[in-house]
């Protein structure tokens, strides 16, 4: 039964705003060591432009599909599509529990970076020097059960803060403070990568083309990583597109946010690759590169702890605007659905992920015993979100919008406010219909390892 709303729903407050709170979703971890490894690993530069054009054909056309969704319903993921094709709704649900899922172990790691931000900040982490020496603290430290534990919850009550302030004086006004942030941070430390001896190396391994390294696979890691980086699949630019204003340009605000979000992965690697290669250390990625070798470059640098507290607030910062958009999709879910306040729709949110978020922290250490299909639970929600839901998801999306949505609804959308002209529209259709599908087929199957 669809849920009638007895008070006005919360719109954002302008173009400025829209942008910014989307960007706020789709930067977030990834962006930072992900991206700069991946490009690395498939030929720098020659990775550059075969993503680019990935966020541009893929990317873009699925975000303004997500885009459409939310503003032409006004509701949240699972509302959405009910009210758009009530036989579609069970696509609503993929995506809040893609959500929950990936909120449980993405706290986690959130919490990692705070708690070497603040030994960062302590000057803990300037005590030892070579890579094996970080390499057994971190070890160490995710295998503990109770200090990832309190970390998981600081960030999560840290998120539920935000969250439980609402959208325009709770998500907005944080938007506007950590993406200007994060730029900042992220210039700091790019320019301090560059001056650094032998970091023109690293540039040039960054970005200059080495096609030689572009196999059919490279392709699509580059899809995959588009898509990924962009937030789709997973409800949350369903969620923040439902609180645009009627004025609002659905293409310009979806160019703008894809824009930011592949400037926060190129200057990622702009301050990753120069540091790396100045000690003449290969990149690798994943943890080990954030939480073991880095800061082992920072520690031989002239004022390390500065550094080193600087990456680790950026990293703090790109995981908080993460977590709030994951939260904001469930709390939303269970605000209009189940009818629950929206305080107590965030604490439900809240402890119920702490809960999953302990689980997932306990599964590296004291419950590493126990696995599915040879996986702890904190790789199995990585996997099975990553793999098979969001691409789910996406593809589903983009056979909705393509062809069931109504098609005045559809194009009322998108050519609102001159949004697409309206050849770009059809060619919008046909992505949708067509392109979209099949690369998003061809990641799903390359995930679960057919190829």
């Amino acid at each position: 039964m669809k849920h009638t709303h007895t008070h006005p729903r919360a719109t954002l407050g302008g173009k400025l705003s829209a942008v910014l709170v989307a960007a706020g979703s789709s930067v977030g971890l990834g962006n930072i060591w992900r991206f700069p490894y991946v490009a690395g690993d498939n030929g720098g530069g020659a990775f550059l432009v075969i993503y680019i054009l990935c966020v541009l054909l893929l990317g873009l056309p699925l975000m303004l599909a997500e885009f459409t969704v939310g503003r032409a319903s006004h509701r949240n993921a699972v509302g959405a599509f009910r009210t758009l094709d009530p036989k579609w709704g069970l696509l609503g649900y993929i995506g809040v529990l893609a959500a929950f899922l990936i909120l449980g172990f993405y706290l986690v790691v959130s919490g990692w970076t705070a708690e070497y931000m603040i030994h960062s900040l302590t000057g803990d982490l300037a005590r030892y020097s070579t890579a094996a020496e970080y390499e057994r603290i971190f070890s160490n430290f995710i295998a503990s059960p109770w200090r990832p534990l309190l970390y998981t919850a600081i960030f999560a009550l840290a998120t539920h803060f935000v969250i439980a302030l609402g959208v325009q004086k709770g998500i907005e006004r944080s938007a506007k403070i950590l993406m200007p942030l994060l730029f900042v941070i992220l210039i700091l430390l790019s320019i301090h990568s560059l001056l650094m001896p032998g970091g023109g190396e690293g540039l040039r391994f960054f970005f200059q083309p080495d096609f030689s390294k572009v196999t059919p696979s490279t392709l699509l890691v580059a899809m995959g990583q588009a898509f990924f980086s962009l937030s789709i699949g997973i409800g949350t630019m369903i969620t923040y597109a439902s609180y645009f204003k009627p004025e609002t340009n659905l293409r310009h605000t979806a160019l703008n946010v894809t824009i930011l979000d592949t400037l926060v992965a190129v200057l990622a690697g702009v301050v990753i690759f120069p540091a790396v290669f100045s000690v003449g250390i290969e990149p690798s990625s994943g943890p080990s590169l954030v939480f073991i070798t880095l800061p082992s470059i920072f520690n031989g640098m002239p004022l390390s702890m500065v550094w080193s507290t600087i990456f680790f607030l950026l990293l703090v910062v790109a995981a908080l605007t993460s977590t709030i958009s994951l939260h904001e999709v469930i709390t939303v879910y269970l605000h209009e659905e189940w009818h629950m306040s929206r305080r107590a729709a965030a604490w439900a949110t809240t402890l119920s992920t702490i809960v999953l978020g302990a689980a997932a922290s306990l599964s590296m250490g004291v419950w590493s015993g126990w696995t599915i299909c040879g996986m702890n639970l904190f790789d199995t929600l990585d996997f099975v979100t990553a793999n098979i839901m969001l691409p789910a998801g996406a593809l589903l999306t983009c056979l909705f919008v393509g062809w069931r949505l109504d098609r005045e609804v559809l194009h009322a959308q998108m050519t609102n406010n001159g949004a697409l002209p309206f050849r770009i529209y059809r060619v919008f259709i046909l992505l949708l219909r067509y392109f979209c599908p099949a690369i998003l087929l061809l990641v799903f199957l390359d995930n679960l390892g057919v190829f």
